[in-house]
């Protein structure tokens, strides 16, 4: 009997990864992995919500221990704080003062939950780990999951190709509510419990109060990019991104306004009025620290630039092993930072991290 290590995350979607693999006759060990240790990384500022991420860290393992009693299979606790604190949380932090946008769920995939984990599932005796993850892998390939709105291939494109080699995606041929509604026959006490959001394994927070532990609040000026004129002051670069109208605060103003750019020598916020101002808009992007799973290397596919965004039609302009440049027609809001991840039908091929955003040639968002 081939045995296989689930990462059980005290959710209702790795809940049923473990009883479909246990139904297909395999034999099935629980592992949680526990990345986040809140008693050290305290909250300087005394905010309480942290005691309610303690509740919730320690009620997410108490619901897994729940479920893999009902599947009656075993589980075991193994402890990544320092493995994500030193791959995941620094990178995070680094690229948050360079002024980026980092989406640190991709790397917890490629150093946590793909790696550090597939070593721990080793010492157990795995022959294959499996996750909760709505994706799929057939003859090698990675491929979308069934449910196009819980896809997550997105966050899996810095996995190697070495990396998927035994893992299977128990529920990637699935709908969200089919999971549920297995679920709820099984009488799981996970079956309506909520998706976690927010930062991998952090979870939701009060990101200014949160963010305010690790790097100090710099306030700066808000200029608007189409005349310099002075609107407002900021709270930091780090906690704005590219495109985002919420939380800019301008006396008072109803108007729409973006953010359009960021200058991080001078400490300045670059801001634009309209849906559809020009300075929302590329064509053109040089995507660094590519990582390719599949063989194929195409000139011209679709790529995704945020998770959850719509295909978009790209040609690719291969510079090295790492880098590629992307063109296409005028997309909103492409952020340095965010992953670029590219598809060809239903294949993920890989993705990169978005370095550099252009228009008619010119670099625009450092400015």
């Amino acid at each position: 009997m081939k045995k296989v290590v689930v990462g059980m995350s005290g959710g209702v979607d790795s809940s049923v990864a473990a009883y479909l693999l246990k139904e297909q006759g395999y034999e099935v060990i629980g592992l949680f992995m526990r990345n986040w240790d809140t008693s050290i990384n305290n909250d300087f500022l005394g905010n309480p919500y942290l005691n309610n991420d303690i509740c919730t860290q320690e009620q997410d393992y108490n619901d897994a221990v729940e479920v893999c009693k009902k599947l009656d299979i075993p589980l075991h606790r193994v402890d990544f704080v320092k493995e994500y604190w030193d791959y995941v949380f620094t990178y995070f932090l680094d690229e948050l003062k360079k002024g980026r946008t980092p989406n640190p769920d991709i790397m917890c995939n490629k150093y946590i939950k793909f790696d550090s984990f597939v070593k721990e599932a080793l010492k157990l005796g795995a022959d294959y780990i499996a996750t909760g993850h709505y994706a799929r892998i057939e003859k090698g390939k990675l491929l979308r999951g069934i449910d196009n709105n819980k896809d997550q291939t997105y966050f899996l494109s810095q996995l190697s190709k070495k990396q998927i080699e035994n893992v299977i995606f128990p529920i990637g041929h699935l709908e969200k509510y089919e999971v549920r509604e297995i679920a709820l026959k099984l009488g799981l006490n996970t079956a309506k419990k909520k998706d976690s959001t927010g930062i991998c394994f952090i979870g939701e927070r009060n990101f200014k109060q949160f963010l305010a532990n690790y790097l100090p609040h710099q306030p700066g000026k808000i200029v608007n990019i189409e005349n310099n004129e002075i609107l407002g002051e900021h709270v930091g670069l780090m906690y704005y991104t590219i495109g985002q109208r919420k939380g800019i605060e301008i006396g008072g103003s109803t108007d729409k306004i973006y953010v359009v750019g960021k200058n991080l020598k001078d400490n300045i916020l670059y801001v634009a009025y309209g849906d559809n101002n020009k300075y929302l808009f590329s064509d053109s992007a040089l995507i660094e620290d590519v990582n390719w799973i599949s063989d194929s290397r195409p000139t011209k596919c679709t790529a995704k630039f945020r998770y959850r965004q719509q295909d978009q039609d790209v040609e690719l302009e291969y510079i090295d092993d790492t880098h590629v440049k992307v063109k296409y027609n005028n997309i909103k809001a492409v952020t340095p930072g965010q992953a670029c991840v590219f598809y060809l039908g239903e294949e993920c091929l890989g993705g990169g991290i978005i370095k550099d955003i252009y228009i008619n040639n010119q670099k625009t968002w450092y400015l």
